[in-house]
């Protein structure tokens, strides 16, 4: 299952936000996943504030993109007329209450909240609804923490390293591995990616991840945080095709004895016997009276220990085929 994560990249255009669920639709994606930030309910006006926000603070910022209960509305009505799963990250229990009333059913618990013990505990008290943690910044410890408090929910844990981009060798595949052993099948499996290309994802997908999420844009070149590591949709179109093609491949099973598929191939590529020399009437099979060639008919050369030392009925003539009715 692919979430195509909308995030803030729509830098608060309703137009933008409706246009990208179309797109991530469009490219195969399963999920929309947007942020719902309420800045009065998660940020101080002091606080600290990344270098990606140079003109405006993370308050200012959160207040000036964030929509109205109307606009949620309409989102998530336009996902469901588009047939694509509706998913929000929440930052608060304020955010988590108005996507709750709004009937949404998928909770993304951000990277940065999973150490918000008493918004997991208020979380938790919904048992219906499918929960996704991020654990991009969280040691084990914590993420046995959060798991104890969500263990009766349908929750998703999700492999994630919080670096934009993340590099090669700090995206963590061990990880989901390490998860499923400590965790069993109690749970669901995933992937938040923040690399750069679909690699890390595939490789996701191999260790078993059932989720996989990518930031999807217009254009790299947007505002925010987001855009300049997301997808553009020509990308994200490819990279969904390629996930889909992965778990295809390693999904369907192969019986190496079903020759079937290569009735066709191997009459056309595989070997027969052929007469080398002329071979008289009487005379005993000898490896140095047969040579190996492609044919239409005859016997094969996976068998040819089969006629050594058999005695020829009729003379055959040098570069005939061999067949059984010979000997």
């Amino acid at each position: 299952m692919i979430i195509a994560e909308i995030g803030s990249v729509h830098d608060g255009s309703f137009g933008n936000a409706k246009k990208l669920i179309e797109v991530a639709k469009n490219c195969g994606a399963d999920f929309v996943k947007f942020q719902m930030h309420i800045a009065e309910s998660e940020t101080s006006k002091k606080a600290f504030n990344p270098s990606y926000f140079k003109d405006e603070g993370r308050y200012e910022y959160f207040k000036r993109t964030s929509f109205n209960l109307k606009q949620w509305k309409l989102l998530q009505k336009y996902s469901k007329l588009k047939k694509i799963s509706f998913m929000c990250s929440v930052f608060s229990e304020k955010a988590f209450d108005i996507l709750i009333k709004l009937g949404v059913r998928n909770i993304k618990i951000p990277s940065g909240e999973v150490n918000n013990l008493p918004l997991l505990e208020h979380i938790s008290k919904r048992k219906k609804i499918k929960i996704f943690l991020s654990t991009g910044m969280s040691s084990w410890k914590e993420i046995n923490k959060a798991v104890k408090i969500l263990k009766k929910n349908k929750l998703i844990l999700m492999q994630c390293t919080s670096m934009y981009p993340c590099p090669d060798n700090y995206v963590g595949l061990n990880v989901l591995n390490e998860m499923k052993k400590r965790f069993g099948n109690n749970y669901s499996y995933g992937f938040s990616d923040h690399t750069e290309g679909p690699e890390a994802a595939i490789g996701a997908v191999i260790h078993g991840a059932e989720y996989v999420e990518k930031h999807i844009t217009f254009s790299k070149k947007m505002y925010g945080s987001d855009a300049q590591f997301a997808m553009e949709p020509e990308e994200f179109l490819k990279f969904c095709n390629s996930l889909r093609k992965i778990k295809k491949i390693i999904s369907t099973s192969v019986n190496k004895n079903n020759l079937k598929p290569f009735k066709k191939m191997k009459k056309i590529f595989e070997k027969n016997i052929i007469a080398k020399k002329a071979i008289k009437k009487g005379k005993k099979i000898k490896l140095s009276d047969l040579d190996f060639k492609k044919s239409k008919n005859g016997i094969k050369a996976f068998n040819y220990k089969e006629i050594l030392g058999l005695v020829v009925k009729k003379n055959i003539s040098k570069g005939n085929v061999i067949k059984m009715q010979y000997f």
